[in-house]
């Protein structure tokens, strides 16, 4: 058994990986999920039972919160909790394309204290323990220090860009997209990127893992508002979520209505 909970983490998303790739581009079952809250596929639901089975066998005493397992309101009086993806860009992952991430954290009280995300088909796996840094196939990686707002890479969708959104004339910025939030945040962790920025809703199993990559790598995360983001609450959701350097967050935060 895995003595850390990082270890845990890497080792399973590796197993995740191993899944994802016998479905990858051999066109799995496919049906859409109630609410128009996007397509799921057997490849995600084979990845969260074995991530499920794995990963409480190794810790019995952990809660669970997946994007694929029916919420529980037992992981409430839970100390750690499991937040997992098991196929975060699910719509990547059936298009064939290769940016598809499995995204795996423990949370603790409300932090998240170790967290993987893991691109199988690029073997990118992204790391953090609290206090420990982050690391990206275990070289130390490290956020951008840009404090200009103009001109920055940033990852995000175009309506977020729209006027309402912004004080002021909306920034101009140098703006990209990967379908993995999660990925989109380790990429900012990389220092590829200046920033994330999503307005949307997002729920935990697609910020966790990012969150504390991010964070150890010496970026600032908040929701919309400039909030931290906590996890394990009722209602897993974030509103929003913003991902920068800290003089970069600032300038952010200051630009957004």
């Amino acid at each position: 058994m895995p003595a850390s909970d990082l270890d845990l983490l890497a080792e399973a998303a590796q197993a995740a990986g191993e899944i994802a790739a016998r479905h990858w581009r051999r066109s799995p079952y496919v049906w859409d999920k109630p609410g128009h809250q996007g397509p799921v596929s057997e490849a995600d639901l084979e990845i969260d039972a074995m991530l499920r089975a794995r990963l409480l066998a190794a810790r019995p005493g952990y809660g669970w919160l997946s994007e694929e397992t029916e919420d529980s309101a037992g992981r409430l009086d839970d100390e750690h909790v499991f937040i997992v993806d098991p196929l975060d860009g699910t719509r990547a992952f059936l298009n064939g394309e290769r940016g598809f991430a499995h995204a795996l954290a423990v949370a603790r009280a409300g932090r998240v204290i170790a967290a993987v995300v893991y691109l199988p088909m690029e073997k990118r796996l992204y790391s953090a323990r609290k206090g420990a840094g982050a690391s990206l196939n275990g070289t130390p990686i490290r956020a951008t220090g840009r404090e200009d707002l103009e001109g920055a890479r940033v990852l995000t969708a175009g309506p977020a860009l729209a006027e309402e959104h912004w004080q002021g004339p909306p920034p101009v910025l140098k703006r990209s997209l990967r379908a993995s939030l999660a990925y989109r945040m380790c990429l900012v962790a990389e220092g590829r990127y200046d920033a994330m920025l999503t307005l949307r809703d997002s729920w935990d199993w697609d910020t966790a893992a990012g969150t504390l990559i991010a964070k150890e790598a010496g970026a600032r995360v908040s929701d919309r508002r400039g909030r931290a983001l906590e996890f394990n609450t009722p209602h897993p959701v974030s509103q929003g979520v913003v991902v920068a350097g800290p003089a970069l967050h600032d300038a952010l935060m200051q630009r957004l209505a």
